[in-house]
């Protein structure tokens, strides 16, 4: 059984080339079903797509990387060897490694960042939910889950991380001298926009507003943080009311265009907007990053920000990586013993058809009224000799390097307990 996985994330691609391979949640089974017709005897399979990384996971008979990397590009309508320059493609050992690193926060642009655990677990279901999860990729899965757990739990790696919505505050805090002068507008209700929204929250601002498409799920996350809900469809009638705008939807194409903003600007009277957009593909208009008086950024632009801890976790990080490679060790070896289960099967078989048939000719000879110990007695030298016949019959054939060859495995399997 071959593992492969193909993916690009933050430290392979631009953002604008990760938000063409962004794959929304409702879009996986569909995705998934034309990945496995595309490949030779529809392997398992499971896509993990987030702002940082959109990767794919497959297990089969073979490794196809290449029909891999072709699909993707497919999709996206690139060419592959457009996309074969911003890719990482890993196998077998390798492929588990990366998936447990991932799931431990050690492949993150927040190093040890507990959320895309959550997204790993969410591919699985909609994986699961397609039908294209097996027997392989649920084992990689279920102890790539096992092995973030104990990473959690027994290092440091996930202490004092500063995570993209701490990041967020950090920066306005940098820009506006008090926050609590300040009026937040958060565009979206999802995860990333309740975290942004719980740690502006702290900090005590003027105002909190929620633009999402649905008011029902905007107006719960509003009610919880004290703010108002309002229509997407309103944003660029209201955008000149808000000091900060944070933006992480699941649009495909942008919904704060460069004229919305200027024209907030105008109403202003110029004084600074702070604009952070959190989704891939981008939610604001990257044209805007232009204009003065406005600070936007990006997922990647919080980069650096992260990363200023980083340093004084590596001893955590060595710890963590320690527990990564013992989890690769126990996962190949489950997948080498799942290449003896054909095997194992075709033996219990024969072995089913053997005693099966002694069976029956013991039972013809009680009702003859032969005594039980001579039918015993034929019973067990019927089965000793349909198993031993293939090895008998190795040691009187071939050449005589075919016979030692037998003689060492027959002895092996027969005779290690009797030495």
């Amino acid at each position: 059984m071959a593992v492969w996985t193909l993916g690009i994330n933050h430290t392979t691609a631009p953002l604008d080339l990760r938000g063409r391979f962004a794959f929304a949640m409702d879009q996986i089974e569909p995705h998934l079903r034309g990945l496995r017709q595309s490949l030779n005897r529809m392997p398992e399979a499971a896509i993990v797509s987030t702002c940082n990384r959109t990767e794919i996971y497959c297990a089969g008979e073979q490794s196809e990387l290449e029909p891999t990397l072709d699909w993707l590009a497919h999709s996206a309508g690139i060419s592959p060897e457009i996309l074969r320059s911003h890719t990482y493609s890993l196998q077998d050992s390798q492929a588990a490694r990366h998936a447990f690193r991932v799931a431990s926060g050690l492949d993150s642009m927040v190093l040890g960042e507990p959320q895309i655990l959550g997204q790993l677990k969410d591919a699985v279901r909609a994986a699961d939910a397609a039908g294209a999860l097996g027997t392989t990729l649920s084992q990689l899965f279920q102890r790539s889950f096992a092995v973030a757990k104990e990473v959690r739990t027994s290092t440091e790696i996930g202490a004092h991380s500063i995570s993209m919505a701490a990041a967020a505050v950090r920066l306005a805090g940098q820009l506006f001298e008090d926050l609590g002068k300040v009026k937040v507008l958060f565009v979206g209700a999802g995860e990333m926009i309740e975290l942004c929204a719980t740690h502006f929250a702290a900090k005590n601002p003027k105002s909190i507003a929620i633009a999402n498409r649905t008011l029902e799920r905007g107006e719960k996350l509003a009610t919880r943080f004290g703010g108002e809900v309002m229509r997407l469809a309103d944003l660029p009638s209201r955008l000149h009311e808000f000091d900060a705008v944070i933006s992480c939807t699941a649009s495909t194409l942008p919904i704060i265009g460069l004229g919305a903003v200027e024209r907030a600007l105008k109403k202003r009277r110029h004084r600074p907007m702070f604009m952070v957009d959190l989704a891939v593909p981008r939610d604001i208009e990257i044209e805007v990053k232009a204009l003065e008086d406005v600070y936007l950024y990006t997922v990647d632009d919080l980069a650096s920000v992260v990363q200023t801890a980083q340093a004084s976790r590596q001893a955590a990080v060595a710890q963590a990586e320690a527990i990564v490679d013992a989890g690769v060790q126990s996962f190949m070896h489950w997948v080498d013993q799942r290449a003896s289960v054909p095997l194992i099967q075709q033996l219990n078989a024969q072995a089913d058809i053997w005693r099966a048939s002694e069976l029956a000719r013991a039972r013809k000879l009680l009702a003859k009224g032969e005594p039980v110990d001579a039918v015993l007695e034929a019973l067990s030298k019927g089965l000793t000799q349909k198993m031993l016949h293939g090895a008998m019959a190795e040691l009187h054939t071939g050449d005589a390097q075919a016979r030692e060859r037998a003689g060492a495995a027959i002895s092996h399997f027969f005779l290690r307990n009797s030495r």
